[in-house]
């Protein structure tokens, strides 16, 4: 008797805290700043990489893999969409944001492209589905084990011909751009890797000469986490004109947004 009810406890104890982990806490953390970034890019990471023996990045990947067609690069994106919804949040841009970021690059329809922070490639595959034939896009990325993990998604995508993805620290690279890669100016940045960057690395892209007038700097998580620095610059320089996308931090309800800054030479 005694170890039938241990069994029924040990039964309803596990059920509990399934429904706390899978229900309770995501719903609870949705709508909190601190709450949400402890959660699921702390707490959760580490708990599924410990139980699994795999890293989110490689389990993005596998997502990938099982559920998006090769070559089609709108299901890699709903396949990695479905999974930060319904699997695991991961750091993506997101779809709510991603429909921003949509409409910049096929208002701007660039012909040169560099994304800070390629992570597992999410944005870097809808940047480079709607890009003009002949374009050059570049993506830097410092972690080279998530590099590894994104050239996988970018190549299932069928857009690695489209795509130069380049490993190492952003204020490195960027003196570089010019005599090493070819590029004299950028008509879009994206900015999303680490938000102390994003201040240092648009002055030193300025100091470089890879901004011309009319190029396009958009910038996420200018809220969540938050880049009060850069907005502080960037809204009060008379070098640029900034509009603020009002959105939310990817598949959460925490308000967060994109600026869109255009040089003004």
């Amino acid at each position: 008797m005694m170890l039938l009810t241990l069994l029924y406890s040990c039964i309803g104890g596990a059920a509990l805290l399934y429904v706390l982990y899978r229900w309770v806490i995501p719903a609870v953390v949705q709508y909190h700043t601190g709450l949400a970034l402890l959660w699921h890019d702390i707490i959760e990471e580490r708990m599924l990489d410990m139980l699994t023996r795999s890293t989110r990045p490689q389990r993005l990947l596998h997502a990938v893999q099982k559920n998006a067609t090769r070559g089609d690069p709108r299901s890699v994106i709903n396949a990695i969409d479905q999974f930060c919804r319904h699997k695991e949040w991961a750091m993506n841009v997101g779809d709510e944001k991603g429909c921003i970021l949509d409409s910049v690059v096929s208002e701007v329809n660039p012909s040169t492209v560099l994304e800070l922070g390629t992570y597992c490639g999410y944005s870097t595959v809808r940047i480079a589905r709607l890009l003009p034939p002949g374009a050059k896009f570049i993506t830097l990325e410092f972690n080279p084990k998530v590099a590894k993990i994104a050239r996988q998604v970018i190549a299932w995508a069928g857009l690695e011909d489209k795509i130069q993805l380049v490993e190492g620290a952003s204020g490195d690279l960027i003196p570089k751009m010019k005599e090493q890669f070819g590029v004299e100016t950028f008509d879009l940045v994206f900015l999303d890797h680490w938000k102390d960057r994003y201040l240092p690395d648009t002055k030193l892209m300025e100091e470089c000469g890879l901004l011309k007038k009319g190029s396009i700097l958009l910038a996420d998580n200018v809220i969540c986490p938050g880049t009060p620095d850069y907005l502080e610059y960037i809204r009060n320089s008379p070098r640029y004109k900034s509009q603020y996308f009002k959105s939310h931090l990817e598949y959460t309800k925490v308000e967060d947004g994109l600026e869109k800054s255009v040089f003004l030479g």
